[in-house]
């Protein structure tokens, strides 16, 4: 049934297997830190925020069961629906999407779209992204690059050095009005485009106009056992900051 509610729906991509985490056992988004499978740590930031009214999660499918006992042991209750992922991000994350047109149920919404294995963000970063579609039609949630960027030819011969202070890192949540991002990953899939390397990619390559926001600069994708341990490093901070009352600058 449709009403003049604008639902702001969590899409998760759970799809990938790890291989280069090195994982034998395990998706990458299943291993535990601090005592927590890595996408509980990012499901808690949507279960949280009063302004995200459901999830949906495209995950691996031999992982669905699994992934049912972790969300009541953890009791995280606003997904709605896990769907099958796909041969590739870009399908997993289509499959989201068609999940939460469902969820939607006809009416207007907005998606965010989040990788499962980026779990340092914040319930503000969610509030900033639902704030910045409604006023500008996207946001894709950056980070401020600290390094210089080049911009190489085949060869190796540096063709341009972009400037730092517009260079930018996209990062997730990628946030879209959900109709708009269905429409372009339907037309994508007509073109035979099938492994888009992310949302914004394919919404500039079909003529939509983005609008980027900074996130926090520890908004990692844990993706190595580097990205592991980093992730680690950071939450023993936050943790270390509560107890003992230092750590100002971790937020």
């Amino acid at each position: 049934m449709q009403n003049n509610k604008i639902m702001n729906i969590g899409v998760i991509f759970a799809g990938g297997v790890g291989s280069r985490m090195h994982s034998k056992d395990m998706p990458k988004q299943f291993l535990k830190v601090h005592d927590k499978p890595i996408i509980i740590h990012t499901l808690e930031h949507f279960e949280k925020n009063k302004e995200i009214d459901a999830i949906v999660i495209a995950c691996i499918s031999d992982w669905i069961p699994h992934l049912e006992k972790l969300l009541y042991r953890y009791r995280i209750e606003k997904v709605k629906k896990i769907v099958p992922g796909g041969e590739s991000g870009q399908l997993s994350i289509y499959n989201g999407l068609c999940g939460a047109e469902e969820v939607a149920c006809g009416n207007k919404a907005i998606v965010l779209i989040h990788d499962g294995v980026r779990p340092l963000i914040s319930s503000e970063l969610l509030s900033e992204n639902i704030r910045c579609v409604k006023e500008n039609g996207s946001a894709v949630t950056g980070g401020i690059v600290k390094e210089t960027i080049v911009v190489i030819d085949k060869k190796g011969r540096i063709e341009q050095v972009p400037s730092r202070e517009n260079s930018r890192v996209a990062k997730a949540p990628q946030s879209f009005w959900l109709d708009e991002i269905l429409k372009v990953h339907r037309q994508a899939l007509k073109d035979g485009v099938t492994n888009s390397i992310d949302s914004c990619t394919l919404m500039k390559r079909y003529g939509h106009d983005l609008y980027m926001l900074d996130g926090p600069y520890e908004n990692i994708k844990v993706t190595t056992p580097d990205d592991f341990y980093t992730m680690r490093a950071i939450l023993d901070a936050k943790e270390n900051a509560q107890i003992y009352g230092y750590g100002e600058d971790v937020k």
